[in-house]
């Protein structure tokens, strides 16, 4: 029986003849296992009751998430059991064979530096029409605004370190956004995702599951969302101190040039700080050198560009620099994100 491991069960309101099973079957490979009732109705007392005979079961009086649930049980084992090496989630619902909890586990051993997901195959007919589609949302959303190429996103089986364990406790997030923040989080700090390949399992069609795919994705989105907010207002920004330097100079010769430099370079010394302190929250020394640096060169790519395609067409210049810096706008994202703003 493995006594390296510590498996961690969040539950709410299960299906109590499913975890039972499921328990019987972990607890023949598995000494240390951690069930957190996450608040579940007074219906399911009895049942938590009867677990804490064989199981370690920490209760929360009302519900208050899975991520708060797996933070709770993550500290506690961290607490009670210095020895571990490696903390295995695991949902509740039967999804996740005991035969895959053991190759997460091992697969941990293997790669202490990597947080591992046991990943689905979502190609699988089997699988529901909510799970697919939520898993497409977060997995294409995370390609593109996170820079984290991850085959099954929301996974609830999870191994991990010691100490990649410890640097989750500090991840913001209640419920499932919880979950997402932790892969985020993996992004920031340069922690390793390892993805090992599970069984699809899905019962009575998922029905058991209280993910929401739209509204547990939308965290996803709040850092494009604050990236374009920060441009807008820099925006702003640029046009007011444009108009006002005008004003004061406008009797100067070039006073439409010089008021549009001085304008820029405030303006984008205000949207370097915006973006750094609110958008990637990240900053280091060479930051703003890289970032003006970009400034100039996507600059005189605009420039160039729109003036080379009007050439080429018949579309009026506004016209095809809205298209070329729409671009350009996405482009400077993912290039902030991974060089400008990287640790």
């Amino acid at each position: 029986m493995n006594k390296d491991a510590v498996i961690l069960i969040p539950s709410y309101n299960p299906d109590e003849a499913i975890m039972q099973d499921f328990l019987k079957e972990l607890s023949k490979r598995f000494k240390n296992i951690v069930i957190v009732n996450d608040g579940s109705d007074k219906i399911h007392d009895n049942f938590f009751e009867k677990l804490s005979n064989n199981y370690i079961v920490i209760s929360h009086y009302k519900n208050l998430g899975k991520g708060r649930a797996l933070k709770t049980g993550i500290n506690y084992i961290l607490n009670e059991f210095p020895k571990l090496k490696v903390i295995v989630t695991a949902d509740c619902d039967g999804q996740h064979s005991v035969k895959d909890i053991e190759k997460c586990f091992k697969a941990s051993l293997n790669n202490p530096d990597s947080l591992v997901l046991g990943t689905r195959n979502f190609n699988d007919k089997n699988v529901p029409f909510k799970s697919k589609y939520g898993n497409k949302i977060t997995r294409n959303m995370f390609k593109i605004f996170v820079g984290i190429k991850i085959t099954d996103t929301q996974t609830g089986l999870r191994a991990m370190s010691k100490d990649i364990a410890t640097k989750f406790l500090d991840v913001a997030g209640e419920r499932y956004e919880y979950e997402t923040n932790m892969l985020i989080t993996c992004k920031n700090e340069d922690i390793k995702i390892y993805e090992e390949e599970i069984d699809t399992v899905y019962i009575n069609g998922n029905e058991l599951s209280h993910f929401n795919p739209v509204k547990d994705s939308i965290i996803i989105y709040k850092l494009f969302i604050k990236y374009i907010l920060a441009a807008i207002s820099s925006f702003v920004v640029d046009i007011l101190l444009f108009t006002l330097i005008l004003s004061f100079i406008k009797n100067i010769a070039n006073a439409i040039l010089i008021s549009t430099i001085l304008a820029r370079i405030i303006s984008s010394l205000y949207n370097y700080l915006i973006n750094s302190k609110l958008v990637f929250k990240k900053m280091n020394k060479y930051s703003l050198i890289k970032y003006f640096m970009l400034v100039i060169i996507m600059m005189f790519v605009s420039g160039f560009a729109v003036n080379y395609l009007v050439k080429l067409s018949t579309w009026n210049a506004t016209l095809v620099k809205i298209i070329v810096d729409a671009i350009i706008f996405v482009i400077n994202f993912i290039i902030q994100r991974e060089f400008i703003f990287k640790k």
